[in-house]
């Protein structure tokens, strides 16, 4: 079947982005300022673009599975509210969620079912992506519906997520739900079509490929966006990317206007390479979202025999620093100051700095027989690689 896509390819592995056509299953990501109009409301033209885009591609490929992480629940809530602007108080940003969660799933499913697309609803919080159960569960779920020909739309559960424990933006949810469904491919799409050496109005040109944190140096990405209705920005989509190639997905970067030129594998966006292999999900927890609570800083013995797996002994720490307990993740640094790793301490912080230096037999006589100088078991520990 030849289209807008192109021909019809036999499915494989995706390394390039000319591969992404013949991905058999793509998770795509769309924020809430390509949702949104400059009133603060749902813009039914670009959601009934985006997902006209998504519907051809599927009914193009009909083996293709489709996950589509979608923002603008809170966005979409705000007008129904009289609400003029993203509210900055959890609370109202619950309700506004609340309110915009069924309008926006409503829209999707009447546009879909057009093009006899049948699509679910999953909301998500940081404890279903990151505790082993219900990150099982999910990846049962999400299987299954996979399996059955639907296509599920997922988004973070801001009607009831804390501050605490929420990811703040959908592109991290998105790379760890592609982590989830053992996706070929991760298509990240915002109202920013690339990256650029510097602004492409002083001559800057677009950065089309990232191997590795090397292809990013000396650019800037910016921060977190506090404006308008979003709440991500270029950065997380660049972290989303790299946790995705961390786990052996490659990802691409672009605006939600070139989804169909990005579907088709075209030249456009940035493309970051798979980096490394599949890993356990709270590897990549530990590695790229752990709110961390406290250092450890080692000795050179102790942070070469990190890198060989093994486990994080008080005989090797030089210093403890901050007040964490019990199975927080900590931060591992070198005594150059270079982090090494990042783990769950075995150990509250107090207790942690009586170890400090002290081999087996002298924790024993200070601790008690239970405890045995390991501060961090090798389970528990997520190396990060410079």
């Amino acid at each position: 079947m030849n289209d807008q896509f192109g021909s019809k390819v036999q499915r494989g592995a995706v390394v390039e982005r000319a591969d992404i056509p013949r991905a058999m299953r793509v998770v795509v990501k769309v924020g809430s300022s390509s949702l949104t109009s400059i009133e603060n409301s749902l813009d039914e033209l670009a959601i009934a673009t985006i997902s006209d885009v998504l519907a051809k591609f599927k009914r193009a490929h009909q083996n293709v599975e489709l996950v589509f992480v979608s923002s603008g629940a809170i966005a979409a809530g705000l007008a129904p509210l009289g609400l003029k602007r993203r509210p900055k108080d959890l609370a109202t940003a619950q309700a506004a969620a609340s309110v915009g969660q069924s309008l926006l799933m409503t829209r999707y499913t009447d546009i879909f079912a057009r093009y006899g697309v049948t699509v679910s609803q999953v909301l998500l919080t940081v404890q279903d992506l990151i505790a082993r159960d219900r990150y099982t569960n999910v990846h049962r779920q999400l299987e299954r519906l996979l399996d059955l020909g639907v296509m599920p739309i997922v988004n973070e559960n801001d009607a009831v997520a804390t501050a605490e424990l929420k990811f703040g933006d959908n592109d991290r949810i998105a790379a760890l739900v592609a982590h989830a469904v053992k996706a070929d491919v991760l298509l990240l799409l915002s109202d920013v079509d690339a990256l650029y050496t510097r602004h492409p109005d002083e001559g800057g040109e677009r950065v089309t490929r990232v191997r590795g944190a090397q292809d990013l140096a000396g650019l800037s990405i910016g921060s977190v966006g506090s404006a308008g209705v979003g709440s991500g920005g270029m950065v997380t989509k660049v972290k989303a990317a790299q946790i995705a190639a961390a786990s052996g997905i490659p990802a691409l970067v672009t605006s939600a206007a070139k989804a169909r030129e990005a579907l088709a594998g075209e030249d456009v966006g940035i493309w970051f390479y798979a980096t490394g292999q599949r890993r356990a999900v709270n590897m990549l927890w530990l590695e790229h979202l752990a709110d961390i609570r406290g250092t450890i800083t080692v000795d050179r013995g102790a942070a070469a025999a990190l890198t060989r797996r093994n486990s994080l002994l008080a005989a090797g720490v030089v210093a403890v620093h901050g007040n964490f307990e019990a199975n927080d993740p900590v931060e591992i640094i070198d005594e150059d100051g270079t982090v090494v790793a990042h783990g769950l301490s075995s150990y509250g912080a107090a207790a942690a700095q009586k170890m400090v230096g002290l081999h087996t037999e002298e924790i024993v006589q200070i601790l008690g027989d239970e405890n045995d100088g390991t501060l961090v078991h090798a389970d528990n520990i997520a190396l990060i690689r410079r």
